[in-house]
């Protein structure tokens, strides 16, 4: 499989071999676009781009435990950086 279309307007997107395919990206319906790494069945979370305002979220961690941390800002003046946990 390489795409899963919802009627929501959700589309899930996938790369890999047959029976090992994994997730790589979801497009919602607002334009926001969540980018995913690993392997089938332990894809994480590693980038959001938001539709409303062009900024990029950047996410660390293991699949399910995913925290932000970093947010850069659409018009550039503005990196703001986390850490610690969830």
């Amino acid at each position: 499989m390489v795409r899963a279309v919802y009627a929501s307007g959700r589309a899930k997107y996938y790369e890999g071999e047959r029976g090992a395919e994994r997730m790589v990206r979801t497009v919602f319906a607002n334009g926001n676009v969540k980018y995913y790494k690993g392997e089938q069945g332990a894809e994480r979370l590693v980038r959001m781009e938001l539709a409303d305002d062009g900024g990029v979220e950047h996410y660390e961690g293991e699949s399910g435990a995913e925290r932000l941390s970093r947010a850069e800002f659409a018009n550039g003046e503005e990196v703001q950086y986390y850490e610690g946990e969830r």
